[in-house]
């Protein structure tokens, strides 16, 4: 079809201004990762309004007030007027909307007079004014060579060679260009690209070229690591609230900001498709920009290709979702089942599969062991214990719940608004908020779900039993990171060492069921049953290795967690971090780390690193399916 159908073109905003009016607004429909306000500083300055001729203020509680007398005193001296954030000022919109309607009748507006708005979308936003206004959303351009042309699009060679080394200057200047649109891409991957979705703007590549200029200017020699820590600790680290995404970050940073990039062989991936363009000055780096593959290769992202079919994945199931929510419910007669009908078939399946209650009754002398030495139960036993607990919540949740049901679709009790929750997601196949809330973190579909949980329960049943078991199904926990814990202290108590100066040694097995050991560790604990994400392990060399085409995870394998004293990490491993699920995300703990995040483990590796901290590389305990 041509590159004119998938290639954005990029606005100017002397495009913008010659449309506007001295009763026609602008309004900037804000989204993440874009922010208009630089490109309108800037065309201001080239226009001379600058100072006073330029008001902004960002609504807010009280600023209503502030905003029309800027605006009043805007149309008499011909100002600019920025109202920024309109979206947090809703009982301000209607006195908006009666100020710019009344602009049609007032004869008196100075002609160089205009209002410039910016909002995210929202519902109270006034649509007369939205409709008598230039309309501009400034979406982050998508993909490498998009964003590459946006960055470049103001830029010129009085700009470039306005450093005391210009030659530095430029280079450095496209790989933060490079680094900029890169860190924006990332988040089409997913949890493989980064574990929270972070808005980086266009503000963030500005103060980083700033701070770039500044410190060539200022320095005899190129301070590579304070410009490496300024940018990318401080300037895109501030946002970064995730201590693996941070990891991430500055790995990205080391390829792009480094005195590598000051040689004119260096590259940015493999095929050396992605560089500094040999000719760096605009025309050059607009040529050069010009001639780049308008899909993204996912080299550049040092990702697999398996990434792309993980995005495509997204991107179709985003897709069949929103067309499956606006499918009616209800089946249009024929041998379909009503909704009721298949609740109920649902329900009991459930009832009848419902595991029974965990209890001590019957266990074996090791599970809930006490400590000769103490007297109290051994760590392990009381982490047993807690495990206990929360199944059994969550079963008694689930039991009672189930019975209530069954009698409101049959009409003997009112549909309460848990009830009705519980029955829509049913009709979905999917796991009820109100049993979400007292279970443990998963995405699988109700059925799968079910399944897991029984499975788990039997492995926990099995524990009381049975006693210790050789090896640990750390999928099947609601909190492994107390069962770890549990472990560490065990070893601590028995061995006189304060718990402090313990850490995990990792010893890999090149065994992937549990079935293969024969007995459990003198110390530590095997754990098995997790998966790998954006790599796989290679059991025949038994170092991590990249994913097979088309096969998005695989079985990890067995791990030795070996409690050591003052361990110190071996640089030449990478250490991947194992999650709960998928997403990877969760809420923010103390420690820097999600609750999604479980233990990170050394492995060996036959690349550096950095490799696979690129791609993304991770365990998880648990699949979507």
């Amino acid at each position: 079809m041509g590159k004119e159908f998938v290639e954005v073109p990029l606005a100017r905003m002397a495009e913008i201004y010659e449309d506007s009016s001295p009763i026609t607004p602008v309004v900037f429909v804000l989204s993440t990762g874009a922010d208009p306000t630089a490109m309108l500083f800037k065309f201001a300055a080239e226009h001379g309004v600058t100072g006073d001729k330029l008001k902004q203020i960002s609504l807010g509680q009280g600023q209503g007030p502030v905003a029309k007398r800027f605006i009043f005193e805007g149309t008499k001296d011909g100002r600019w007027i920025l109202l920024q954030n309109c979206h947090l000022a809703k009982s301000f919109m209607p006195e908006l909307e009666k100020i710019v309607e009344n602009f049609a009748e007032d004869l008196s507006i100075d002609p160089n007079f205009r209002l410039f708005l910016t909002s995210m979308p929202a519902p109270y936003f006034p649509v007369p004014v939205l409709q008598n206004s230039v309309k501009f959303t400034t979406e982050p351009p998508k993909g490498i060579k998009a964003n590459l042309k946006r960055s470049l699009m103001d830029l010129t060679d009085e700009v470039l060679d306005s450093c005391e080394k210009p030659e530095a200057h430029r280079k450095i200047r496209f790989g933060l260009m490079f680094f900029h649109g890169i860190v924006q891409e990332r988040r089409k991957f997913g949890p493989l690209g980064w574990n929270v979705k972070y808005e980086f703007n266009d503000s963030d590549m500005e103060t980083s070229t700033t701070v770039l200029k500044n410190m060539l200017d200022a320095q005899k020699h190129i301070p590579w690591d304070t410009l490496q820590f300024v940018i990318g600790q401080i300037n895109y680290g501030g946002r970064v609230t995730d201590d693996w995404d941070r990891r991430t970050l500055m790995n990205i940073l080391s390829i792009y900001c480094n005195p590598e990039v000051l040689n004119e062989e260096y590259v940015f991936s493999e095929s050396g498709t992605y560089r500094v363009p040999p000719s760096t000055d605009i025309v050059g780096m607009r040529s050069y920009v010009d001639s780049l593959p308008i899909a993204d290769l996912p080299e550049i992202f040092g990702m697999h290709e398996n990434a792309n079919i993980n995005f495509q994945k997204q991107e179709s199931d985003t897709m069949v979702d929103t067309v499956l929510s606006i499918q009616p419910r209800e089946t249009g007669g024929g041998e379909g089942k009503s909704s009721d009908e298949i609740v109920l078939e649902v329900s009991e399946k459930l009832v009848a599969s419902l595991p029974e209650m965990l209890s001590t009754d019957h266990s074996h002398p090791t599970a809930f062991a006490m400590d000769e030495r103490t007297g109290i139960m051994e760590s392990l036993g009381t982490c047993l214990t807690q495990e206990m607990q929360r199944f059994n919540k969550l079963l008694a949740k689930m039991s009672a719940s189930l019975a209530l049901l069954g009698k409101a679709v049959r009409g003997l009790v009112v549909m309460s608004e848990e009830l009705d929750v519980m029955y829509t997601a049913f009709n979905n196949n999917q796991v009820p908020s109100t049993w979400s809330k007292v279970a443990y973190p998963s995405l699988k579909p109700l059925s799968s779900w079910f399944d897991d949980l029984i499975a788990r329960v039997s492995f926990l049943r099995s524990w009381i039993s049975d006693g210790r078991p050789k090896a640990y199904w750390i999928s099947a926990l609601f909190f492994p990171q107390g069962f770890l814990t549990s472990v560490l202290q065990m070893y601590s108590r028995r061995e006189m060492i304060p718990i402090d100066t313990l850490a995990f040694e990792h010893v890999v097995l090149a065994k992937k069921h549990e079935s293969e050991l024969e007995s459990a560790p003198k110390d530590g604990c095997y754990i098995y049953g997790m998966f790998m994400d954006g790599a796989r392990w290679d059991f025949e060399k038994n170092v991590i290795a990249d994913q097979l085409p088309g096969v998005m995870y695989d079985s990890a394998p067995i791990i030795h967690l070996n409690p050591a004293k003052n361990l110190k990490k071996d640089p030449t491993k990478y250490e991947i971090p194992l999650y709960k699920t998928s997403v990877r995300a969760g809420t923010l703990s103390t420690t820097g780390h999600s609750t999604n995040f479980v233990i990170a483990i050394e492995v060996p590796t036959e690349h550096p690193p950095s490799y696979w901290v690129l791609k993304g590389a991770a365990m998880l305990t648990m699949l979507d399916d």
